[in-house]
């Protein structure tokens, strides 16, 4: 499982012009589920997505998560972060999982992070999605739980 992760002031999704998933400060996370993913990647995701210590202190450094700051979790499937762009000029997406596969463990992630935090908005699985966003920083981090 990927993440791409972005320290925002604020972000939402739209499809088809209405939106479907807004959060204030927080987290914007872009996710793929990769073919091996389950159980354990969905878990050790929302470990890192939680604690991953990206928000200042008082000192104004990056030691406060998102479960110190309470702040929203925008997760967004997106399963373009898992191709392969080494070779070519196009992307092979043989390393992204099947779009069945994804759902399941895309939907698994965010049923975890709603047990375990208390803002957490979600894109629509699938759809064509406009993201916006404030980046905070800009701050953005890649995850990889393999």
């Amino acid at each position: 499982m990927i993440a791409l992760i972005q320290r925002v002031l604020s972000a939402r999704v739209d499809v088809d012009q209405q939106t479907v998933g807004a959060i204030d400060a927080g987290l914007l996370a872009l996710v793929a589920v990769q073919p091996e993913d389950g159980e354990a990647q969905a878990k050790r995701m929302l470990e890192r997505l939680l604690g991953y210590r990206v928000f200042s202190d008082e000192a104004g450094k990056m030691n406060r998560s998102l479960a110190d700051t309470g702040g929203g979790l925008l997760l967004v499937s997106q399963f373009t972060l898992a191709a392969d762009t080494r070779s070519g000029m196009r992307p092979s997406f043989t390393s992204a999982a099947p779009p069945e596969h994804g759902r399941q463990w895309f939907e698994r992630l965010v049923e975890l992070a709603r047990q375990a935090h208390p803002r957490v908005e979600i894109g629509r699985f699938g759809a064509h999605m406009q993201v916006h966003l404030v980046n905070d920083g800009p701050v953005t981090f890649w995850l990889d739980v393999r």
